[in-house]
């Protein structure tokens, strides 16, 4: 009987050790999809969802945020995630000691980034999903108070180099504008609009105060770019600035939408992976739904859009991380074999302002 009981005690010990069985090349987990996600509620979005398990095998990897140090993946490997940390540093951080590690094989990843996000009423509404071809780092600039300013100055940014806000920047630093493989965004935004969006009545009565067509609408899957800044800004100058910064860095092509404090912190370190032969940068997807208008409605105040308004869309938009973002997720994995294994071939530029990834095709932007 004692025999029994230490067998049993053994067995047991050897199936809690033993490892996950997880798809691998060399010995590294070979991911076809890694989420990036930014914080607790956007992660939580691919929890305990029907499809798949994320939480089945944990990976801690150094170099990660303190606050979430571990990597989830699937048990065959195949879908992983991390949460970045917020505000560009984490994300940069975050996502080079992701590439840096030595537990996975990322040369054939997916990499979806997917947060929330502000709405311009011009283009989104709340509660809407947006794909994104650029990430353009819009307060990368000269900074003057308002109340300092000469007046003729619509706005107290202006690019490096110059003395005026409607300027191309003089001074480059690299990070300022990032364009994406929009072949791809083209593909996957056709898996997202089979999606049903989630909404709320709130946020559908808080959208009626704006005038904007793009503002009023039902939720929807559309394709536009992203705004990024460590600053959480609100109003109509500073938004109406940063448009006309996203359109003239990006030579007239860029149409901003979506507020973001990360990614282009995410987008230089996976380029700087790319660089060294680590990840495909053609294989990254930009997805951010919108939790609120980065400006308020006629005749309010922006503090009241920024703090106290109830917009309603927070949990619709958390909700649309899951349920758009779970159709490009299988869409990508039904159509690995035939399509994606092999990847969806850039017709347009990608990469930096540096044409870092090529000394051959220059950045079409600038």
């Amino acid at each position: 009987m004692l025999f029994l009981a230490v067998l049993l005690l053994v067995l047991l010990s050897v199936v809690q050790a033993a490892p996950l069985k997880v798809g691998s090349r060399n010995g590294k987990i070979t991911p076809k999809i890694f989420i990036i996600t930014m914080f607790t509620p956007e992660g939580e979005a691919w929890y305990n969802i029907p499809e798949f398990n994320l939480l089945a095998n944990n990976i801690t990897i150094p170099g990660l945020s303190p606050l979430f140090p571990d990597a989830h993946c699937t048990s065959d490997g195949d879908i992983c995630q991390i949460n970045v940390g917020e505000a560009e540093i984490n994300a940069a951080v975050s996502a080079t000691a992701l590439w840096l590690s030595d537990k996975f094989d990322l040369t054939s990843t997916y990499f979806f980034i997917t947060g929330i996000a502000g709405a311009n009423p011009n283009v989104a509404t709340i509660s809407g999903v947006s794909f994104a071809r650029y990430a353009v780092q819009v307060a990368l600039q000269y900074e003057i108070d308002p109340r300092e300013l000469p007046g003729n100055y619509s706005t107290g940014y202006f690019p490096f180099g110059t003395s005026s806000p409607d300027a191309y920047p003089a001074n480059i630093y690299g990070t300022e504008v990032f364009e994406l493989n929009d072949a791809l965004r083209k593909e996957v935004v056709q898996f997202a609009k089979s999606a049903k969006l989630n909404d709320s009545d709130a946020a559908v009565a808080y959208r009626a105060n704006y005038p904007q067509e793009a503002a009023r609408a039902s939720p929807s899957v559309v394709e536009c770019d992203t705004a990024t800044s460590d600053v959480w800004f609100s109003g109509k100058i500073l938004s109406d600035a940063f448009a006309d910064v996203t359109r003239i860095w990006t030579n007239g092509t860029g149409n901003y939408c979506a507020t973001a404090q990360e990614d282009n912190g995410t987008l230089e370190a996976l380029l700087r992976g790319a660089k060294d032969g680590k990840l495909d940068y053609s294989r990254i997807i930009l997805m951010r739904t919108f939790s609120d208008f980065d400006q308020p409605y006629p005749n309010s105040e922006s503090i009241f859009n920024l703090r106290y308004a109830d917009q309603g869309a927070l949990f619709p938009s958390l909700a649309n991380i899951y349920l758009a973002g779970i159709k490009v997720v299988e869409g990508i994995l039904k159509g690995w074999d035939s399509r994606f294994k092999a990847g969806i071939k850039p017709k347009n530029y990608i990469g930096d302002m540096f044409a870092t990834l090529s000394e051959d095709i220059k950045p079409d932007f600038g």
